[in-house]
């Protein structure tokens, strides 16, 4: 099955989604008061125009099923101007709402459930579709000796990277002009990713900058300071920042997957160990628990909010015509 590309990895975006997921809560949070109105990251503002975050789910997935049916048209169409037959696939065949699901750090009784959501997740909990997913181009592809289904799936998406264009772990770096007919519908539906753009560019590398400074920021070296000390007083010391804590459940989680064998094109064919997973599972409730609790203690989320607000600001005044001229960009797209 052939999916639409997620957008570019952006670290500023994932670094501005793990620090607010910290520090905004529901109803019933402890550690705060602050209004969730108020807690709105400034330059998430800016982002959000951008990217569609500023929908809410059910805009977002009538423009993502729009998007989807348009670019399966265009897929069909240039599949049969490269001689082939293809079937558009819906939207409803490749896209599931997780709007109702819920991440709540700051909740004590999700977090004694889920941890910080890693091995066990309430998004994994999502109800399955009732009818399997049918490629409609299965039996057509099927009908295709050996080397013209090769070719079927070069004019889709494009050639299978070489070797020497993998990086480590197997990924590579996305190009929509060697992406076969999807790669060119898409493009031409959702329009250039801003972020690689050469105009903005310099701007998203200016935000990965600002992230990848994020412990250094003014006051944030205290404030993770009294949380270290409370961990260690709480029997889970080893972590300099906040941040460590939730990333080391996820690298253990990761060795325990890279334990998986697989064949020699990299598929898997055996199963995480569950042991593993289970004992893990176990240590990441205690762990978020200690670390929710600490949180609480030295008012991590209200702090660490108002620390995020003034450096935003900041940026934003020193940015703001490369801002400004990023949302009309994709205003216009």
């Amino acid at each position: 099955m052939h999916v639409r590309p997620a957008l570019a990895p952006l670290a500023a975006v994932a670094a501005l989604t793990l620090l607010l997921s910290g520090c905004s809560g529901s109803d019933g949070d402890v550690g705060g008061t602050t209004d969730a109105a108020e807690q709105t990251s400034p330059l998430s503002e800016y982002l959000d125009a951008v990217y569609g975050g500023d929908l809410s789910p059910e805009e977002q997935e009538r423009r993502f099923a729009e998007e989807q049916a348009r670019v399966e048209e265009l897929v069909a169409r240039c599949m049969q101007d490269q001689g082939f037959e293809y079937t558009p696939q819906t939207a409803s065949d490749t896209f599931v709402s997780s709007s109702d699901v819920e991440y709540e750090p700051d909740d004590r009784d999700w977090v004694a459930q889920y941890g910080y959501g890693a091995v066990n997740s309430p998004f994994n909990e999502e109800p399955v579709p009732e009818e399997e997913y049918v490629d409609p181009n299965a039996d057509y592809v099927a009908s295709l000796s050996e080397s013209e289904q090769q070719a079927f799936y070069e004019a889709l998406s494009g050639p299978v990277p070489d070797e020497d264009e993998l990086a480590e772990g197997g990924s590579y770096e996305y190009d929509w002009t060697t992406a076969g007919c999807q790669g060119a519908a898409q493009h031409e539906v959702s329009g250039e990713d801003l972020s690689q753009s050469e105009e903005f560019k310099p701007l998203f590398e200016a935000i990965d900058e600002l992230y990848t400074g994020m412990t250094s920021w003014p006051g944030m070296t205290e404030l993770d300071g009294e949380w270290v000390t409370c961990m260690e007083a709480a029997g889970h010391g080893g972590h300099a920042t906040q941040a460590d804590a939730q990333n080391s459940v996820y690298e253990e989680l990761n060795g325990i997957y890279e334990d998986v064998a697989t064949s020699e094109d990299g598929t898997p064919t055996g199963e995480p160990d569950q042991a593993a997973l289970d004992a893990l599972a176990e240590r990441e409730v205690e762990l978020a628990l200690a670390d929710l609790d600490c949180r609480e203690e030295v008012d991590y989320r209200d702090r660490s909010t108002e620390i995020t607000r003034e450096v935003e600001e900041q940026f934003i005044d020193d940015h703001r015509a490369e801002l400004d001229a990023l949302v009309a960009a994709a205003e216009r797209d």
